[in-house]
């Protein structure tokens, strides 16, 4: 089973969320609104992502929706 490790600091206001391991060989790329893609620098798979600024009930999350297995999935209300 896949796990995704989330971390806030709450002192930078900066929320990370990973699905795979950090590791060093990674690039970061900018979506825009303070959003940030962090990928292996090696394949240039996906790895993460980071909310900059980000406070609980941050407006530029509705919901956070989480896909479990095949067709379940699973909304959590900000």
């Amino acid at each position: 089973m896949a796990q995704i490790k989330v971390f806030y600091e709450p002192e930078t206001e900066l929320l990370s969320v990973f699905w795979q391991a950090p590791r060093k060989g990674q690039i970061c790329t900018e979506l825009g609104d303070g959003i940030i893609l962090i990928k292996d620098e090696a394949s240039g798979q996906p790895i993460g992502l980071e909310v900059l600024s980000y406070r609980p009930g941050d407006d530029r999350f509705d919901t956070v929706s989480v896909e479990l297995g095949q067709g379940s999935s699973m909304q959590l209300a900000s």
